[in-house]
Order: C-alpha cells, then sequence, then structure tokens
C-alpha cells in the first residue's frame, strides 16, 4: 500500500507550516497504529486513516480548533471507529457512512472544546465564554447545518484526493504527471507537450487512461461512504 503523506498535498507555504503539518501526521498515524496492534487487520485502518484523516483534521480546522486539537479529533475519532466497528455498532440501515462519520467526528469536535475550556478554566485564564460556547452550540444544533454544509464540501474534496492518492499507484509517473498538468491544473495541452517533452498522443492517451482510473476509484469510495 503506498504512503499517502501531507507533503503530496498539503497546500505549500511556509515550510515550519507544512513541516509541522507533516510531523503531526507521521505521529497521529503511528500513534494510532499502535493502539491498534492487538486488533485484526491493522493495514485495513492504516489505509482508512489515510483515506479520512483530512477530511477530518479540515473540519476540525474550519470548527475553529487548533493544529493539534484537530489531530487528536483524527485519532479519537478513528479510534471510536474502530472499537465500533469491533462491537458492530454501526448499522447501515440507520444511515449512510457518510453521516455517521460526520457524526462521530462531531461529537470529538465537540470533545476537544470541553476539554479546551476545562484546560483554560484550570490554568485561571481568562475565558470568553460567549464566543467560544457560541461555537459549540452551533455543532450542537440538531438540525447540524453548518456542520453539514462543511462536511458535505469538505467530503467531496476529500474523495477526489483520495481517489487520486490511490491512482497514483496505479500508473505511471509520467502519465499521471501529464493528467496532473492536464485535467487536474487545467494547462492547455500545448502547453503541457512542451513542459514535459510528450507527444500531442501521449497527452490526450493519459487523459483517457488516468482519467478512467480515477472513475473507477472515485465509484469505489462514493459506494462506501452510501453503505
Amino acid at each position: 500500500m503506498p504512503e499517502d503523506t501531507p507533503s503530496e498535498n498539503v497546500e505549500t507555504g511556509a515550510t515550519p507550516r507544512r513541516k509541522g503539518i507533516e510531523q503531526a501526521y507521521a505521529r497521529t498515524r503511528k500513534s494510532l497504529i499502535a493502539r491498534l496492534e492487538n486488533w485484526e487487520d491493522q493495514r485495513t485502518w492504516d489505509e482508512f486513516y489515510q483515506t479520512y484523516w483530512r477530511l477530518i483534521y479540515s473540519v476540525g480546522l474550519k470548527a475553529g480548533l487548533r493544529s493539534e486539537e484537530a489531530f487528536d479529533v483524527v485519532q479519537e475519532t478513528i479510534l471510536s471507529i474502530a472499537k465500533q466497528s469491533k462491537k458492530r455498532l454501526y448499522d447501515p440501515e440507520q444511515g449512510s457512512f457518510k453521516s455517521w462519520l460526520m457524526n462521530m467526528t462531531r461529537w470529538r469536535i465537540n470533545d476537544q472544546f470541553r476539554k479546551r475550556k476545562k484546560d483554560t478554566a484550570m490554568a485561571g485564564a481568562d475565558w470568553n465564554e460567549e464566543r467560544k460556547t457560541a461555537v459549540i452550540d452551533r455543532f450542537e444544533d440538531p438540525k447540524g447545518d453548518l456542520l453539514e454544509r462543511m462536511w458535505d464540501v469538505e467530503w467531496k474534496k476529500n474523495l477526489a484526493d483520495a481517489a487520486l492518492s490511490r491512482v497514483k499507484a496505479q500508473v505511471s509517473p509520467k502519465q499521471y504527471q501529464i493528467f496532473d498538468y492536464y485535467v487536474v491544473k487545467q494547462w492547455e495541452a500545448k502547453k503541457v507537450q512542451e513542459h514535459l517533452g510528450v507527444s500531442m498522443a501521449q497527452v490526450y492517451l493519459a487523459k483517457h487512461r488516468v482519467g478512467a482510473v480515477l472513475k473507477r476509484e472515485l465509484a469505489k469510495l462514493e459506494k462506501y461512504a452510501d453503505k
């Protein structure tokens, strides 16, 4: 199974920030797998982590958590899901996996806000009760409009990123590079041809072949999410 690290996908910016995210990703993943060591099919959970960590992390950040808190949400959410899966607590007839994962993430986000409030109170620092409680209240709203809208946007982006990561392991580096420039970055075919030193036929062939694999991987992920 190929490694899918933040260095390949996290938006480039300040180097310290990117390195910090990479280190947190590696630490969280290592800790998670260590805590799963006595459970069956550890490889499956590693793949699950690589597929969904960005989604959970991004939603945590947009909910108002700090980076380290968002990574705690990633780990605790996936651990909770792993434990529930052993007890077969997830019932597909009660709703889609997408909704179930959203609710699991929501609860862990709220846990972090409550922990932050408790830690701040114990430290004796000022606490802006009205502002912080408002964030929690919005996420605990039974209608869940704010979180659901945020989740839907991040869900679609995450599925595309996850599918692309899987595609990358199934096609040649050259074909993926052509596809990335031509389809993902939307360069003109002529520019791709000149930049990479390939023929126009190679550009169109990569679009067709890699696109077919991407479509297949997206269908797999979407089918699993709708279960």
